[in-house]
């Protein structure tokens, strides 16, 4: 198909040189961003995932924790909103972050989207893998089956085959992506409903915690160092609106329908979060033994362990919704990394290979397959290396995440500094808004790379004494570094402002 694109009406778009890129346009409202929203989220992969590790660190503060992590999530989603009014582009932290601070802080910003988003491709495909054998298990009656996950020669192929076909669906556009998706997160939120309804109504709880305002204040948590690690989980939890905005040239209308859409996914999200933890609170209390929400063995799938004394005869529902929900997560996000890969390839960030779009399916092609080979890749080393490598990569995505989502927070302010105190409006949302959210992302990127330097920092695995966790989140980060080089050497054009000009404040 012919790449004769036309330039953005906005104008800083056209003294930019931002572009449509050939992508399927009008397809997406704002209940098809939601959807897609919180299925890139992955409320129940996230909570199974993540709950028990979150309790490990805070025990009953886990709903301030929660709110904690969700407070810079809605302003960095604020800023986010006014970056993509003034320029809808699928690129997002990438372009944004160039437009505002120059090509290599923009090349990092979308290097770290990329590699957060492939990294929790190859997680979501174990999870779902695991969760596959264990409904086989439940709907055959033979437990064995669920052991299958464990054997290498099995688990490895299956979860290839889940991201292949992840990545068949995302390159089929986004009119399959939606289709596929209304069912699977309408099912998996009512079932997490479902189990909240009946932890708080069951006869015999296991460890019956009475649930208190003091749970959501933050100033109970007992040390900082367990505030960071309880935030990096909930930041976790939360990540994956962002979706919604690299859609934004597939939108029935750009400037608006993404930031809402965002928004949106941010609000329902958080209510969904605090009803379940509470249930979880309530009926397994925070204990390390038995049924515990803090006991280690419960940690790397709560879900796994509670829905069975929960909802009896039901918890083959929560191994479907997690199965479900793993699998659509898998689709969905494959969203993200493929359109930021396709707008790097496209203003010659990276090989222009990746800027290669479907002529039948107006989607992107060589970067949707390259994101879905990297997560492959990603996850074979990782599983042959050590499972625990694996499972230290959820606590190192929030490395990532606070890295890339506070440098493009930053960027709404210094992208808008001409403009900021114009309006009281301005000053929310341009200023204080990205200002707050941004740094308090940073600082927690900094404080959890400090503190995972530590060897018994997330599941204790550690390579000359220091942490797993720091060595595979800074350890990416640095990878970037050297990409990033290696591309200014080979390929010059975009690191000399020549395909996306810096913003220049008018005077």
């Amino acid at each position: 198909m012919s790449q004769d694109l036309r330039q953005d009406n906005h104008p800083a778009a056209a003294e930019s040189g931002l572009h449509e890129k050939g992508l399927s346009k009008g397809t997406v409202g704002v209940l098809g961003l939601v959807v897609i929203g919180i299925s890139s989220i992955a409320p129940a992969y996230t909570l199974t995932a993540g709950l028990g590790a979150t309790v490990a660190e805070v025990g009953t503060s886990l709903p301030a924790i929660l709110l904690a992590g969700f407070l810079p999530m809605l302003l960095v989603a604020l800023g986010y909103r006014e970056l993509n009014n003034a320029m809808p582009d699928s690129g997002t932290s990438f372009t944004w972050a160039t437009r505002a601070f120059g090509p290599m802080i923009g090349w990092m910003g979308g290097w770290g989207l990329v590699a957060a988003t492939v990294i929790v491709l190859s997680n979501l495909a174990a999870v779902a893998v695991d969760f596959f054998y264990i409904l086989l298990a439940q709907i055959t009656g033979h437990p064995e089956i669920a052991e299958l996950t464990t054997n290498l020669w099995i688990n490895i192929p299956t979860t290839l085959v889940f991201i292949a076909a992840a990545s068949y669906i995302s390159y089929r556009g986004l009119n399959a992506t939606k289709a596929f998706q209304y069912g699977l997160v309408a099912f998996q939120v009512a079932v997490l409903l479902l189990f909240a309804v009946m932890a708080f109504t069951s006869n015999q709880p296991f460890d019956q915690t009475p649930i208190s305002l003091q749970m959501f204040n933050p100033a109970g948590v007992e040390s900082f160092s367990a505030f960071a690690a309880g935030i990096s989980l909930s930041i976790f939890v939360f990540w994956g609106w962002d979706v919604t905005l690299t859609m934004n040239e597939e939108t029935t209308d750009p400037k608006k329908v993404p930031g809402r859409g965002a928004t949106w996914t941010v609000l329902l999200i958080m209510a969904l979060y605090v009803a379940v933890s509470l249930g979880v609170l309530y009926w397994a209390g925070v204990g390390t033994t038995g049924l515990g929400a803090g006991n280690p063995d419960n940690q790397e799938s709560i879900f796994a362990v509670l829905s069975g004394p929960v909802m009896g005869p039901l918890a083959l529902l929560m191994s479907l919704a997690i199965l479900s929900s793993s699998a659509a997560s898998l689709q969905s996000t494959m969203v993200s990394p493929a359109r930021t890969l396709l707008a790097m390839g496209y203003y010659k960030a990276l090989p222009q290979s990746f800027s290669k779009i479907s002529p039948r399916f107006m989607s992107p092609s060589v970067a949707t397959f390259a994101a879905a080979a990297a997560a492959a890749a990603f996850y074979v080393i990782t599983r042959l290396v050590s499972e625990n490598a694996l499972w230290d990569t959820i606590t190192a995505l929030g490395l990532m995440i606070c890295f890339y989502y506070g440098l493009t927070a930053l960027a709404c302010v210094w992208y808008f500094r001409g403009e900021l105190f114009a309006s009281p409006r301005n000053i929310i949302f341009k200023f204080l808004a990205p200002l707050i959210g941004g740094v308090v992302l940073l600082v927690m990127f900094f404080a959890t790379a400090f503190e995972s330097m530590n060897p018994d920092y997330g599941s204790g695995s550690n390579i000359g004494g220091v942490g797993m966790v720091f060595i595979l989140g800074v350890g990416v980060l640095l990878l970037g570094v050297v990409v990033m080089i290696y591309m200014r050497i080979t390929q010059p054009a975009f690191f000399k402002g020549e395909t996306i000009k810096t913003y220049k404040l008018l005077k």
